[in-house]
């Protein structure tokens, strides 16, 4: 079990693999992953990650301002471009059913730190996995260590609760025949 945050639901393989997300930050970092398996095909899965250009889909009250996240798909998305916004973070690169890859804005950067994540959806059996790797900026004084293991464990807590519930959403959607 793992108490500082940074894992949640990933083997120690998907732990130590490598995500687009790895090499973005210039400075010293360490990674946060969390995983859960979706029985959904992986173009539904990612269908659902895309909606995150729209809405966070953790727990609303908190980090949507009251607003609820759509319980269905935004019927034909705007395409995925290079510097589009998707949660706090600027996408950097993607690849259609396989990844989304962000980085935290300058300003935000400026007081959590650097940052960067990847939204990553793996074939795996008959459905796939959902991957999220978080790296995070770590050479700091004390004082922002302690505020960046806090950060850690809120973002578990949150990114838990999101992944549940796309998940949710995307083996409704592929029990209907939907996405």
């Amino acid at each position: 079990m793992d108490f500082t945050g940074r894992v949640w639901g990933a083997t120690t393989a998907e732990r130590e693999a490598h995500y687009p997300c790895d090499g973005l930050l210039t400075v010293p970092h360490e990674g946060w992953t969390r995983a859960v398996d979706v029985a959904a095909p992986c173009a539904t899965v990612f269908r659902w990650v895309r909606q995150l250009t729209i809405a966070p889909y953790s727990y609303d009250w908190i980090d949507f301002r009251g607003r609820k996240s759509p319980d269905r798909l935004t019927p034909d998305p705007a395409p995925l471009a290079v510097g589009q916004r998707f949660l706090v973070f600027d996408l950097v690169d993607f690849a259609t059913d396989k990844h989304l890859t962000g980085v935290l804005p300058e300003a935000p950067a400026r007081r959590y730190g650097q940052m960067a994540v990847s939204y990553v959806v793996i074939p795996h059996g008959d459905g796939c996995r959902l991957l999220v790797k978080v790296v995070s900026e770590s050479r700091r004084p004390l004082l922002r260590r302690l505020q960046q293991r806090l950060l850690a464990c809120g973002d578990l807590v949150m990114m838990r609760k999101q992944l549940l519930t796309l998940k949710k959403y995307a083996e409704r959607d592929a029990g209907a025949g939907v996405g």
